[in-house]
Protein backbone atom coordinates (compact mmCIF):
# COMPACT_ATOMS: atom_id res chain seq x y z
CA UNK A 1 0.00 0.00 0.00
CA UNK A 2 1.52 3.23 -1.42
CA UNK A 3 0.53 6.97 0.00
CA UNK A 4 0.24 9.55 -2.55
CA UNK A 5 0.00 13.04 -0.90
CA UNK A 6 -2.69 15.56 -2.36
CA UNK A 7 -1.63 18.04 -4.78
CA UNK A 8 -2.14 21.72 -3.20
CA UNK A 9 -4.87 23.50 -4.95
CA UNK A 10 -3.55 27.13 -6.91
CA UNK A 11 -5.31 29.49 -3.88
CA UNK A 12 -3.74 26.96 -1.19
CA UNK A 13 -0.37 27.41 -2.66
CA UNK A 14 -0.84 31.23 -2.94
CA UNK A 15 -1.15 31.35 0.47
CA UNK A 16 1.75 29.11 1.50
CA UNK A 17 3.97 30.96 -1.09
CA UNK A 18 3.78 34.31 0.95
CA UNK A 19 5.83 32.12 4.11
CA UNK A 20 8.16 30.61 1.49
CA UNK A 21 11.01 32.66 2.28
CA UNK A 22 10.85 32.85 6.40
CA UNK A 23 10.66 29.42 6.09
CA UNK A 24 13.74 28.80 4.00
CA UNK A 25 15.72 32.23 5.05
CA UNK A 26 15.21 32.42 9.16
CA UNK A 27 17.78 34.92 10.07
CA UNK A 28 20.48 33.96 13.07
CA UNK A 29 23.18 36.89 14.33
CA UNK A 30 25.65 35.55 16.12
CA UNK A 31 27.68 38.12 18.27
CA UNK A 32 31.33 37.42 18.76
CA UNK A 33 33.35 38.87 21.75
CA UNK A 34 34.82 41.80 20.45
CA UNK A 35 38.24 41.01 21.56
CA UNK A 36 37.93 37.95 19.87
CA UNK A 37 38.28 39.64 16.30
CA UNK A 38 42.28 40.36 17.22
CA UNK A 39 42.68 37.02 17.80
CA UNK A 40 41.18 36.06 14.54
CA UNK A 41 43.12 35.11 11.31
CA UNK A 42 43.39 38.54 8.79
CA UNK A 43 43.09 36.53 5.78
CA UNK A 44 39.24 36.14 6.92
CA UNK A 45 38.81 40.11 6.52
CA UNK A 46 38.18 42.03 3.72
CA UNK A 47 40.98 44.15 2.97
CA UNK A 48 38.88 47.13 1.97
CA UNK A 49 36.38 47.39 4.20
CA UNK A 50 38.19 45.97 7.56
CA UNK A 51 35.26 43.75 8.30
CA UNK A 52 34.74 40.10 8.38
CA UNK A 53 34.37 38.75 4.47
CA UNK A 54 31.66 35.99 3.94
CA UNK A 55 33.23 32.89 6.32
CA UNK A 56 32.79 29.24 4.68
CA UNK A 57 31.19 26.67 7.38
CA UNK A 58 34.62 25.31 7.62
CA UNK A 59 36.16 28.59 8.64
CA UNK A 60 33.05 29.42 11.01
CA UNK A 61 33.34 26.56 12.55
CA UNK A 62 36.58 26.71 13.01
CA UNK A 63 36.51 29.60 15.04
CA UNK A 64 34.16 28.26 17.67
CA UNK A 65 30.69 29.16 15.92
CA UNK A 66 28.15 26.51 16.37
CA UNK A 67 25.20 26.48 14.34
CA UNK A 68 22.87 23.44 13.21
CA UNK A 69 23.56 22.09 9.81
CA UNK A 70 22.26 24.24 7.06
CA UNK A 71 23.14 27.72 7.65
CA UNK A 72 25.15 29.95 5.70
CA UNK A 73 27.23 33.37 6.51
CA UNK A 74 25.65 35.91 4.80
CA UNK A 75 26.94 39.37 5.98
CA UNK A 76 28.44 40.88 8.61
CA UNK A 77 27.21 43.92 10.51
CA UNK A 78 29.38 46.32 9.30
CA UNK A 79 28.75 49.12 12.30
CA UNK A 80 29.47 46.17 14.77
CA UNK A 81 31.77 43.74 12.75
CA UNK A 82 31.37 41.39 15.56
CA UNK A 83 28.04 40.55 14.89
CA UNK A 84 27.66 38.00 11.90
CA UNK A 85 24.11 37.43 9.98
CA UNK A 86 23.46 34.00 9.47
CA UNK A 87 20.79 32.11 6.96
Amino acid sequence: MSFRGRQLTDSERARVLEFQDSIHYSPSHVMLPKAMLKVIPSDYFNSETGTLRILLEDEWRGIGITQSLGWEHYETHAPEPHILLFK
